[in-house]
């Protein structure tokens, strides 16, 4: 089949492409992506994202493609975060409003064209049960299929890409070789100085605009001394694409003292409907869960704020798709260190024990000062 009439057939399925310019397709560098992959991509897959670019598709299905928009999605991050939960041979192109993962299984044949389709379902995981649906076929026959079992057939630009249009993407800067220093620290040290060594801070990290005494009158209490010593060393920023840390004496929307409002009162309304689900006191409740920071899914990280000082307070992941777990034993620079190194993982701060080698992917992303 040619480009053309893959097209044809999924907007038989789907609707034609967008006709306005506000939501004009991305242009997409394909040898530059596959060169990147090292793998030659489906032409239905590169057909499809041509012409419509980033999808909604049934309003359930979330067709990724290459491209960008800061803060919202960048096609590599986000391919290689998928990429390192699952087994070789799996390529993502896609995921469900449910959080289930697509992807392509590339073992199966030498031609992309002949990639059968594969779906990790999250739910199906949680509990005890197979969770992977194998179709059998490829993209477009696949989402055929689903249309067969209900899935709307509907197709519009990806929502939290709608507003401000997604650009061209860029393949990163290879990363540099890790130094023998660095590949100790997988293995030994512990603290700040083994993080540190494991993944070296920027060299200005950035803390936002306020002071820490303004931060602590916002909020109505100190923090532990061990996150300030924390932020002070590597500011606001991601860490390995995943766990995001707020400027935290940043005074606009953007800075903890908002991400505290904002995540308390969004948890009390959802509590007061769903007690079973919200089981928590939430800050400024004796005792209420008090976050600083949250994964790109939505799971939220932060303190129990019990005992008599803030440096009793033990860590405990809010998750999103998941029920309530226990507060975490170990301290918070030793509990990243050690989920960096992929021997810790939760609900909310999955473990890396998949991957090959901690060091081709984990990093910390700093914020820079917008000013």
């Amino acid at each position: 089949m040619t480009p053309a009439s893959y097209v044809t057939a999924f907007a038989e399925l789907f609707g034609p492409p967008p006709a306005d310019a506000a939501h004009a397709p991305v242009p997409v560098d394909w040898d530059t992506v596959e060169s990147w992959l090292g793998l030659r991509l489906p032409a239905d897959y590169k057909a499809i994202a041509s012409a419509y670019g980033p999808l909604d598709i049934g309003e359930f299905v979330w067709l990724h493609i290459p491209c960008a928009r800061e803060g919202w999605f960048e096609y590599g991050s986000w391919l290689e975060a998928v990429r390192r939960e699952a087994p070789d041979g799996l390529l993502p192109w896609g995921e469900t409003r449910m959080s289930d993962r697509l992807y392509w299984d590339t073992t199966a044949s030498d031609d992309p064209d002949e990639w059968p389709v594969v779906g990790f379902r999250e739910d199906a995981a949680r509990t005890g049960a197979d969770p992977w649906r194998r179709y059998g076929t490829p993209l477009l026959p696949t989402l055929t299929t689903l249309v067969g079992e209900g899935l709307p057939p509907s197709a519009s630009r990806t929502a939290f890409l709608a507003e401000v249009d997604p650009g061209p993407w860029t393949p990163p800067v290879p990363r540099p070789a890790p130094s023998p220093q660095q590949r100790a620290a997988l293995t030994e040290g512990a603290g700040l100085a083994a993080l540190t060594t494991l993944v070296p801070p920027p060299r200005k990290p950035f803390l936002g605009d306020g002071t820490w005494e303004w931060l602590y009158e916002r909020l109505g209490t100190r923090l532990p001394a061990e996150y300030v010593t924390l932020m002070e060393t590597y500011g606001g920023g991601c860490w390995t694409g995943w766990l995001r840390v707020s400027a935290p004496l940043s005074t606009g929307e953007h800075g903890l003292a908002e991400q505290v409002r904002w995540v308390c009162d969004t948890y009390r309304e959802l509590r007061a409907e769903y007690p079973e689900f919200q089981p928590l006191a939430v800050w400024p409740e004796p005792g209420g869960f008090l976050p600083f920071a949250d994964s790109i899914d939505g799971d939220q990280l932060g303190w129990l704020t019990e005992g008599p000082t803030p440096e009793d307070w033990p860590l405990i992941v809010y998750p999103r798709h998941a029920g309530q777990g226990p507060p975490l034993t170990g301290t918070l620079t030793d509990t990243l260190l050690e989920w960096l190194r992929g021997r810790f993982g939760t609900e909310g701060l999955p473990s890396f024990r998949r991957v090959k080698d901690p060091l081709d992917h984990i990093g910390f992303e700093a914020l820079v000062d917008p000013a």
